[in-house]
């Protein structure tokens, strides 16, 4: 048996390692005393003349070599060697070694910067050179404290333990995992070339209330406040759609909102009750060309933000350089679960099927319904590369266009890729008179019980008897979309702040 060298060495006890905890945020307080005693209050400081970031120094290090730089950032690392010491500071876009001399900065300064700690902020002047091992660096003829870090870097004490630690700080996160920096400077590319890539389009960028007094444009469940002023109740937005199909109709013909909206649901590492959502509405269209607009986009932003049409997620490869696949989603039932509801005329007939295979139903549920929930339980989880549903259920759509071959079905679209709806998009339901029954019977549903379901919105069907052109319309979750985008495994990765119970 292999002798384990460690294993008589005592582990610290959690006392041992709180006490050494706390005593270090005592020699801090104890080490920021000294500062102002001595006139060097690093809080007073308001400005810093910084004029590189180290990145920079190291992409353009030909042209930066023998150069002077100012920079400035968080010491995250330091190699003592005496009248010498090598460190490591990173700022917004990357770390950067540092070489600080005594006889660069003189001896006072010296036995200062002797006393700072890992964490504290600082600013450093200096000319760029290449150590003998090759290491591009900074050699420091001056340098200066610019902020006390009063607690040491968790990953000198108790580390980020968990995923959960990880989101409620996200400001330790950021500090101590660099590429989590990476997602979201990807996060705000993304939004950036969709902005870039809708504007090129036509298309103009709006704004729409977050508070609403009826909710509406999407089957969820709302968060309730109440208006003080008015004395009445009001509903965060669940949707952006029928305020920007408003504007359709008075005569935006291409209109965009990229905000929060609020559906007070389950959480999971696909849905946060607090996400980011596109919506756009194109008249004269239809989900055809919405499938068009779709797809061109997802392509461009891979190219533009990842810089390839193939884009890695997990174990698999997502090609988005091939033409999306496109599947009714009957004809997907019929693959995968092996049930051909074109055959199926009765309601009676559609909940045998579903017993027979073990699918849960409502007594409220049509054949439509039904329909969906097979495709939920068969079909979803296979979509792996990207596929483009259509044709969805009337029942399931209350504000798309039906199909003018199959009346029970819609001109509806939703893009799955890695098994998860990805967007959603119609031709737009511009018939007053259909959309009014189809609220109607929304109404009844939560009449009965469907905390989902929305109510009758007069003032959209008044807009909708005025004229809406035809229309094509389309909702992308971005947070979904960037998870794709850089490959990450949950959508609390993709939210700075996510949604979590309180600690207390």
């Amino acid at each position: 048996m292999q002798n384990n060298q460690n294993s008589n060495i005592p582990k610290e006890s959690e006392e041992q390692i709180e006490q050494s905890f706390q005593n270090e945020l005592q020699i801090r307080r104890n080490k920021l005393s000294d500062l102002k005693a001595e006139g060097n209050d690093p809080f007073i400081i308001t400005k810093f003349d910084r004029d590189t970031y180290v990145n920079s120094i190291k992409e353009n290090f030909e042209q930066l070599e023998n150069t002077d730089v100012k920079i400035a950032g968080r010491i995250m690392s330091r190699r003592d060697m005496g009248k010498a010491n090598f460190i490591d500071i990173s700022d917004f876009s990357g770390r950067l070694q540092v070489y600080v001399r005594i006889d660069d900065i003189g001896e006072e300064t010296f036995e200062d910067f002797k006393k700072w700690d890992i964490g504290d902020i600082i600013g450093i002047g200096g000319f760029v050179f290449r150590t003998r091992r090759g290491e591009i660096s900074v050699h420091a003829k001056s340098i200066q404290l610019l902020s006390k870090s009063l607690l040491p870097l968790p990953e000198k004490w108790h580390g980020l333990k968990d995923t959960e630690t990880r989101y409620r700080k996200r400001y330790l996160d950021l500090i101590v995992n660099p590429e989590v920096r990476d997602t979201f400077v990807k996060r705000s590319k993304i939004i950036s070339q969709i902005r870039i890539f809708l504007d090129n389009r036509g298309f103009l960028e709006v704004e729409t209330p977050v508070l609403h007094s009826q909710a509406g444009g999407a089957a969820a469940k709302p968060f309730i406040t109440h208006h003080n002023t008015l004395d009445i109740d009001m509903n965060l937005r669940i949707a952006l759609e029928l305020h920007l199909k408003r504007l359709i109709v008075g005569g935006f013909d291409r209109v965009y909102e990229i905000g929060r909206v609020f559906r007070n649901e389950g959480m999971s590492p696909r849905h946060n009750p607090e996400f980011t959502l596109l919506e756009l509405y194109q008249a004269y269209t239809d989900f055809e060309g919405m499938m068009e607009l779709t797809e061109s986009l997802i392509k461009d932003l891979a190219k533009k933000v990842v810089g390839t049409d193939i884009v890695p997620y997990g174990e698999y490869e997502i090609d988005l350089s091939k033409p999306f696949t496109r599947l009714k989603m009957s004809d997907a039932v019929k693959e995968y679960a092996k049930v051909d509801f074109n055959q199926i005329k009765t309601l009676d007939e559609a909940r045998a099927v579903a017993d027979k295979h073990h699918i849960d139903y409502e007594k409220r549920h049509g054949i439509g319904d039904i329909l969906n929930l097979f495709f939920e339980h068969y079909v979803e989880d296979k979509l792996i590369q990207p596929t483009f549903v259509t044709h969805h259920p009337v029942e399931i759509s209350p504000l798309a266009k039906r199909s003018p071959t199959e009346p029970n079905l819609t001109e509806r679209f939703e893009l799955f890729i890695l098994g998860r709806e990805t967007a959603n998009a119609f031709s737009e339901l511009n018939d007053p008179i259909d959309q009014r029954a189809r609220f109607e019977a929304q109404a009844a549903l939560k009449a009965n019980g469907d905390e989902e379901a929305c109510d009758v919105d007069e003032d959209f069907l008044t807009a909708l008897e005025y004229g809406m052109p035809p229309t094509g319309g389309l909702g992308v979750g971005v947070d979904r979309l960037t998870m794709l985008l850089t490959n990450s495994v949950s959508i609390r990765d993709v939210i700075l702040f996510p949604t979590m119970r309180p600690t207390d």
